[in-house]
């Protein structure tokens, strides 16, 4: 059974309760004939940061890579149960839903930096021409939204035609989160999005997540407590494919109610 903690404390009213932009309802994945998750069950809140946290290999990359199909690139896998997209209460794992149009409405960003073998400009524009967006003022126009919404285009907007590779790490890593943001995502999708970049590229991307939640809901894994503390307003703890917890960042920091996740959280797992 899963915990969610609340805050109970006096004093002023609560805010209002947030909406669910998704939920995951007894979702079990399996690799062939390995159960990696096992009845999961929880909500994405709009406009809001979830972290998902816990030890390599609970799952975390798996349940993560359901809410836009990715594990139908590979043959053997199977889903039960379901991840409801609202307001229009998409079942996204259903047989007849599109994983094209999913991965349209779900960007995901990845651990490493990867941009395309292409420019600046074909990176962020690659979506849109999917989606069918042909005009090139209009092209023109999202382009130069999603970069500035990854808060990369005063440092790019002369060099839109070099080759995406040519920028640093960090660099590469904002030109991903604006080929996310390009094709206007409801969720997007956040892999350990700075573990391999300095310190100083770590605080942009944690900045512009900050920001980005403004608009979109948000999940990201991350094995930085610290990290997960200060981007989070949700965190929810995994352990070998279950979801041992999930509630309030704070109040799983401060006083979780399990006392596994509690030996995570303190680095006495194990």
């Amino acid at each position: 059974m899963i915990e969610v903690t609340t805050n109970r404390s006096g004093g002023a009213a609560p805010e209002a309760a947030p909406q669910a932009k998704a939920e995951v309802s007894n979702l079990s994945f399996y690799y062939g004939d390995f159960r990696a998750l096992k009845d999961v069950g929880m909500p994405v809140y709009d406009k809001k940061v979830t972290a998902l946290i816990g030890p390599s290999g609970c799952g975390k990359s798996t349940l993560l890579r359901c809410f836009n199909r990715m594990h139908d690139l590979y043959p053997g896998n199977r889903y039960e149960g379901r991840i409801t997209l609202h307001p229009d209460d998409t079942n996204l794992l259903a047989a007849g839903v599109d994983p094209i149009e999913v991965r349209m409405r779900i960007s995901m960003v990845f651990q490493k930096p990867n941009p395309f073998p292409k420019s600046i400009y074909e990176n962020v524009a690659y979506g849109l021409r999917v989606r069918g967006v042909r005009g090139r003022v209009a092209l023109d126009e999202r382009v130069e939204q999603a970069l500035r919404g990854a808060f990369l285009w005063d440092e790019v907007k002369d060099r839109l035609h070099e080759m995406g590779a040519n920028l640093s790490d960090g660099q590469q890593q904002r030109l991903c989160i604006a080929r996310a943001l390009a094709t206007e995502p409801e969720i997007i999708l956040f892999d350990e999005p700075t573990s391999a970049l300095d310190p100083i590229a770590t605080a942009s991307i944690e900045e512009l997540v900050t920001e980005l939640k403004e608009r979109v809901a948000i999940l990201i894994i991350t094995h930085n407590m610290q990290q997960a503390a200060r981007v989070s307003e949700t965190t929810a703890y995994m352990y070998l494919g279950e979801l041992i917890e999930f509630g309030l960042t704070d109040e799983i920091f401060i006083k979780p109610r399990k006392k596994q996740t509690e030996d995570y959280i303190t680095g006495r797992f194990g």
